[in-house]
C-alpha cells in the first residue's frame, strides 16, 4: 500500500468508525507506526479534511451537526448535572474552555456524548487527577455544543436556562 492509498483508507476508518480510533489502533491496523499515522494526520487536515483529535482518537467532524457555545456557570457539584443534561437531550460536549485574565483561552477538548462518556470524566475529576477549569474562573465556562438540529440546541439551552447553569448576560 502507497502513501496516498494508506491515507485514503485512514480517511475511511475514521469516517466509517461509530467510536474514535486512536493512532496506535491505525498504525497497527495498517502495519506502520503510530507516528507514520501522525503525519498522514496533519497532511489530511492541511488538504482540508475536517479530522479531529480528541484524547479518545480521531474522528471526522459531521458537516451536518449544528453546533452552539453554551456560557454557563455553576458549581463543581453540579457538573455531572449540567454534562448528563446535555448528552441526555441528543448533545455531544466537544469541549470546555474559559477566558482567563492572564492566559487567554485556556481550552480541553472532551468529546462527550453518552452518560458512560459523563461517568468516566467525572471519575476522572473525583479521582484527584486535575480540576475542572471553571475553577480558574469562579464557576464561568463555556462548552461547545454538538447536536443533530437547532431544535435540539434550543432544547439544550432552555433546559440549562431552566437549571440555572446559564451565565447571566453582562
Amino acid at each position: 500500500m502507497n502513501t496516498d492509498e494508506r491515507r485514503k483508507e485512514i480517511l475511511r476508518l475514521i469516517t466509517e468508525s461509530a467510536a474514535p480510533l486512536s493512532g496506535s489502533a491505525l498504525a497497527k491496523k495498517l502495519g506502520v507506526s503510530r507516528q507514520i499515522i501522525v503525519g498522514d494526520i496533519a497532511l489530511l487536515k492541511a488538504a482540508g479534511n475536517e479530522i479531529i483529535a480528541t484524547s479518545k482518537g480521531y474522528i471526522i467532524s459531521d458537516p451536518n451537526a449544528c453546533i452552539r457555545v453554551f456560557k454557563l456557570h455553576h458549581t463543581n457539584e453540579q457538573t455531572e448535572d449540567e454534562l448528563t443534561t446535555i448528552v441526555d437531550l441528543g448533545g455531544t460536549i466537544i469541549d470546555v474552555f474559559v477566558w482567563h485574565r492572564v492566559y487567554g483561552k485556556v481550552e480541553a477538548k472532551l468529546n462527550i456524548s453518552s452518560r458512560r462518556d459523563v461517568a468516566k470524566h467525572i471519575e476522572g475529576l473525583r479521582s484527584g487527577k486535575s480540576v475542572e477549569l471553571l475553577n480558574l474562573t469562579s464557576g464561568y465556562h463555556y462548552h461547545t455544543v454538538k447536536a443533530d438540529s437547532e431544535e435540539t440546541l434550543d432544547l439544550i439551552g432552555r433546559t440549562l436556562e431552566e437549571k440555572n447553569y446559564i451565565a447571566p448576560e453582562i
